[in-house]
């Protein structure tokens, strides 16, 4: 099997298990008393989670030609490289959406040792343990996975057409940051993807209507108009912290 065949069936993979691991993440841990469809596009997959696996495949692939001799130190500085790739592979992400597009898909910033809002330490631990568990758990079958799947060519067959239907939903999902883009620039604000869907979903379900949760930006009102009312209900939440700080102090 090529190396291209290889990193498309780890990017589909890692795609759809990152979904379902950040779904899972953010209700469980988070305590989200809603479910709302995580990332940046519609459908279940988070591409940052499909580069991040193929980055763990390829680093775990290099081990072999390292130079330290010591097993567990070896062990150590491959967990660590992990780190730094899956971190930089989120750095790059964020900051390219946040300069370019104006919109921050995810949000550090109550977070210790946060740069701007997209890594901080403990996310970066995280990857590393993430490492560690593909590197036991998931490696070493990788390659028997991969030499089943290049004597199943039918599932060639299906992440063509995975593809396919990503490509589509990206070219969606960009269009809709293209105008999220430009109703930043005009309030000369940061969209923060995340807290809109949920924003959306919220006020779906005080009006009692149904709420897609695959379509999480359907919605009979404008996005424009649900910035609006999520700018006045943070500027109402400042008022009223000022004046309970106010009465403290008097």
């Amino acid at each position: 099997m090529s190396i291209f065949l290889t990193l498309a069936s780890l990017f589909f993979v890692g795609s759809v298990l990152g979904w379902v691991l950040e779904l899972l993440f953010r209700n469980i841990v988070h305590k989200n008393k809603k479910w709302v469809n995580p990332g940046f596009c519609t459908g279940p997959y988070l591409p940052i989670y499909g580069f991040g696996l193929c980055t763990l495949y390829l680093l775990a692939s290099l081990e072999k030609y390292g130079m330290i001799t010591n097993p567990l130190l070896n062990k150590l500085v491959l967990f660590a490289a992990m780190a730094v790739g899956m971190t930089l592979i989120e750095y790059i992400a964020g900051i390219f959406c946040l300069k370019y597009f104006k919109v921050m898909l995810w949000d550090y910033s109550d977070q210790w040792g946060n740069i701007q809002g997209l890594i901080c330490p403990l996310f970066s631990f995280f990857w590393a343990v993430l490492g560690a568990l593909y590197y036991f758990l998931i490696h070493p079958y990788i390659l028997g996975a991969l030499d089943w799947l290049a004597r199943n060519l039918a599932f060639s067959f299906f992440i063509g057409m995975f593809f396919g239907v990503f490509i589509i939903d990206v070219c969606h999902s960009a269009n809709l940051v293209v105008k999220l883009k430009a109703l930043a620039e005009e309030n000369q604000i940061v969209v923060r993807y995340e807290a809109v869907k949920k924003h959306i979903r919220e006020n779906f379900e005080e009006n009692r209507f149904k709420y897609n949760f695959f379509r999480p930006f359907h919605d009979e009102h404008s996005l424009e108009e649900r910035l609006k009312e999520m700018r006045e209900k943070l500027e109402k939440l400042e008022m009223r912290s000022r004046k309970a700080r106010k009465s403290e102090e008097v």
